[in-house]
């Protein structure tokens, strides 16, 4: 079998011949592996690449694979982990200077389940320091760069994983959504990236705040029925998360099959107040109206919530700073510029400032109920433009989008994705179309509180009458 093709295949369609015992999870391991030996180097996907760890758990897979006992249906398949994820043995260095040398003796939650489905483990991939921001630079090593256009960024946090994923590096890849950091790099590679229902896949410490509600992982993926199959494995409560939802996960795969005639969806350009590019806007429009050719009942109308921003953003740079500011002051030179501002605007603010940011956080779930008990599914752009340069520095990104100036901050680019941290509700990125000059945009797809299943099956059937799987950055 060509191995770049192997390398490219739905890992769906990987489950399946391994089990069949037509494809040797050795085999398959060893194509991912030449091609991030070939590939990484251009694009700096992964900050650790466990070549050796990835072998040795390939031939078990094999082993269990020839015994006819493979463990589930992700087993023998490749994964990337993100770099903010603790895996035991493996140096996990949050992005941060503070932590390059961090080996932790135990996996979390999420890595630990993965691991125990029989999953190959390729490495670490990039992120910024504790994924702070959209990007995926840090003070570590070279930025991940877009595989379709290699001076542009793969957006962040779960930079590198989006990139692995785009370029054939693996399958599969575990990213954490906080603010957006799986769907705005899953978007701008091109891919599809899930953050499901907050507390569908359990935090667990030593990094996760749970009382913050906001951040947890989730998969990156070629492919619908791949995330679906990642999150399987991904998903179910623990008491060791608090706010985990105390029911067993729903088969995920199976809920991609099925039509979604009937749903009520609504298209919003720019949920009232967002700066978008045309360009972008009109690509992820003409992805909307397929929902017509789906036997959706389509209209277009914006949401009429509050605009966010002010107090996410400002509570934003408060969590940072609760975790980073002692630590900045023993070693400034250590802080990543972008993260030194982010401290330095939350020093602003009072306990009592925080709470009222609650407050408003409160007030704007109650709006984002309201709208969801009017449809069923919301669709906007998921970047309001394409990839911008990967180049690091304090001033990142477009001053203006759409002919309207912006900042530089992480809110001002991501208009479209945090508000879904706020709420917990479901949403999903995918392909929608390529920009003129080659970049890929997203159409981001939100469900009704913790209905994962019908976003799944609404993104699948999406992806059945507008493939997208096939096209491939140049890279060889």
């Amino acid at each position: 079998m060509d191995t770049t093709e192997l390398c490219f295949m739905p890992a769906t369609e990987l489950s399946r011949l391994i089990h069949a015992k037509q494809l040797s999870p050795v085999e398959l391991t060893e194509a991912v592996l030449d091609r991030i030996d070939k590939i990484n180097p251009k694009i700096n996907a992964f900050i650790t690449i466990t070549a050796d760890l990835a072998r040795k758990g390939a031939k078990e897979a094999e082993a269990r694979a020839l015994r006819g006992e493979l463990i589930s249906p992700v087993d023998g398949i490749p994964l990337s982990i993100k770099d903010v994820t603790p895996t035991a043995g493996i140096r996990t260095t949050m992005g941060s200077k503070f932590m390059e040398n961090n080996v932790p003796t135990e996996d979390n939650l999420v890595a630990k389940r993965m691991r125990g489905a029989g999953m190959v483990v390729l490495g670490k991939t990039n992120t910024p320091a504790y994924g702070h921001k959209d990007m995926a630079d840090n003070l570590l090593g070279p930025p991940t760069r877009n595989p379709w256009k290699l001076d542009r960024t793969t957006g962040g946090s779960s930079g590198g994983a989006a990139g692995a994923v785009a370029a054939g590096l693996g399958p599969l890849a575990e990213g954490s959504d906080g603010a957006g950091s799986i769907r705005i790099p899953a978007s701008l590679s091109g891919i599809v990236g899930f953050k499901a229902s907050y507390g569908r896949v359990p935090n667990s410490r030593p990094i996760s705040n749970y009382w913050a509600a906001i951040s947890h992982s989730g998969p990156i993926a070629r492919t619908v029925r791949d995330a679906a199959m990642l999150l399987q494995v991904m998903a179910g409560p623990d008491p060791i998360d608090p706010l985990s939802i105390d029911a067993q996960p729903e088969d995920y795969v199976t809920a991609c099959d099925g039509d979604v005639k009937g749903l009520k969806v609504v298209w919003s350009g720019d949920l009232g107040y967002a700066a978008v590019d045309p360009e972008v806007r009109e690509i992820a429009h003409r992805a909307a109206l397929r929902f017509n050719d789906l036997g959706c009942i389509l209209e277009e109308r914006d949401p009429r919530w509050d605009d966010p921003y002010q107090w996410a953003n400002d509570s934003w740079s408060i969590n940072q700073a609760a975790r980073e500011y002692e630590r900045g002051q023993l070693h400034p030179d250590w802080l990543d510029p972008t993260l030194t501002i982010q401290i330095l605007q939350a020093l602003r603010f009072t306990a009592i400032d925080f709470q009222k940011m609650l407050q408003a956080r409160s007030t704007f779930y109650d709006q984002a109920r309201a709208f969801f008990e009017t449809c069923d599914l919301l669709l906007t752009p998921t970047m309001p433009i394409g990839a911008w340069s990967a180049e690091p520095g304090l001033k990142q990104g477009p001053s203006e989008i759409g002919g309207r100036k912006i900042g530089h901050g992480l809110f001002d680019r991501v208009p479209f994705t945090f508000p879904h941290n706020q709420t917990g509700y479901p949403a999903i990125t995918l392909p929608a179309g390529f920009t003129a000059e080659g970049l890929p945009v997203g159409l981001q797809i939100v469900g009704r509180w913790h209905q994962d299943s019908t976003v799944l099956k609404a993104a699948a059937n999406f992806e059945a009458i507008q493939p997208w799987a096939e096209k491939r950055p140049n890279l060889d």
